[in-house]
């Protein structure tokens, strides 16, 4: 009788740039992407795009709807929708609570709720706010 084993993929790096592109204003590129934030007007920004805050609170939230989404069982996903409220704290400054709510859509039965909650429970974002990650800030002079 074999054993089974556990194959674990190497990971690559992945890296997101960010560049500063005036005032408040960053272009964020991930792989092809660009996305930019800025600030509102009232905390001295353009309000040209999301907040780098939103744009954490928009993780969660679409990662949520990810799993939602990708959870099998031949369920409708028309009208699949997560919104997501949070709070901010400070000293330090940060985000202390989301709530994430998500829509079911119309057909999933009451039976499979449970278990699309938990499906949705193990997105990566959720996950990683979960089991806190290392975080090392360096500054790189050229």
């Amino acid at each position: 009788m074999s054993q089974a084993s556990v194959v674990t993929r190497p990971t690559q790096p992945a890296t997101v740039s960010v560049s500063h592109l005036g005032g408040d204003r960053f272009e964020i590129a991930v792989r092809d992407h660009v996305v930019t934030v800025d600030q509102p007007q009232t905390m001295g920004g353009e309000d040209t795009a999301p907040t780098p805050t939103e744009l954490f609170v928009a993780s969660l939230a679409s990662c949520a709807a990810f799993y939602a989404r990708r959870y099998r069982h031949d369920l409708p996903v028309e009208g699949l929708r997560v919104e997501t409220s949070y709070e901010m704290g400070t000293r330090p400054s940060r985000v202390t609570r989301f709530d994430v709510r998500v829509l079911v859509p119309a057909g999933v039965p009451q039976e499979r709720h449970a278990a699309l909650l938990a499906m949705v429970d193990h997105c990566t974002v959720h996950s990683t706010l979960q089991h806190e990650p290392v975080v090392d800030i360096q500054l790189v002079t050229p």
